[in-house]
């Protein structure tokens, strides 16, 4: 059985696999405290679905990118019951989480997340027989990234929480080309991250790692201050 924890962006996913099958979800997306709720929320979700903790057999969790907070409290969760049960964790990119959920798109699925200041973390995407990943998440300028599909004749989804400046720009930008996710598959689900995370080996829990693919603010700033002192 593998448990699912996605706590990388104001939405909290936490899902059940057990034989293939996805057995329980529970997703909010508000902007509320993961720490304080993450764990009732767990435990709610094993007593609905009449299993216990000795039951999981594999951690599956968002590793980024996302909210600094939000991940490490994800990450904090996941890892701790790894190593208490000791099994495997398996880290699925945030973004690959939510290009999933535009699988059955014909074309180039984009997932992003607003990093401010007109910069974005994105991925690109297709699906085949399995998710292809053909740009590799980063951190980005918005206008650098939409650089990558000057000229398209093909519809592009772009899929995530994107706020209504940047939509305007891509859309700006990529015209009739530029298609964006309905409400309903705009949050990442853990449903996803454990269908994603079935058939990968892991790792042991004290070798996991979060990708944050940019620093916090409060590091980069002590970096610049130690290389001009």
């Amino acid at each position: 059985m593998i448990l699912g924890i996605d706590t990388a962006t104001d939405t909290m996913s936490i899902a059940l696999l057990a034989e293939g099958q996805i057995i329980g979800e529970m997703t909010t997306n508000l902007k509320k405290n993961h720490s304080v709720r993450l764990l009732p929320a767990i435990q709610e979700l094993m007593q609905e679905c009449g299993v216990a903790v000795s039951d999981v057999t594999k951690i599956a969790v968002s590793k980024g990118p996302g909210s600094y907070t939000g991940l490490r409290i994800g990450v904090t969760v996941a890892k701790t019951l790894a190593w208490d049960l000791n099994i495997p964790i398996v880290g699925i990119s945030s973004l690959q989480i939510l290009a999933k959920s535009g699988m059955y798109f014909p074309g180039k699925i984009v997932a992003l997340m607003d990093a401010r200041r007109e910069n974005v973390y994105a991925g690109v995407y297709r699906q085949g027989d399995a998710l292809e990943n053909l740009l590799p998440d980063q951190h980005i300028a918005l206008t650098e990234l939409l650089a990558n599909f000057s000229g398209t004749t093909e519809k592009i989804l772009f899929i995530g929480a994107i706020p209504p400046n940047l939509q305007d720009r891509i859309a700006g930008e990529l015209g009739q080309h530029a298609v964006f996710a309905s409400a309903d598959t705009n949050f990442a689900r853990a449903a996803s991250l454990v269908a994603l995370a079935q058939h990968e080996s892991g790792t042991e829990a004290t070798n996991f790692t979060p990708d944050y693919l940019k620093l916090a603010e409060a590091e980069s700033k002590w970096l610049e201050a130690r290389k001009k002192a």
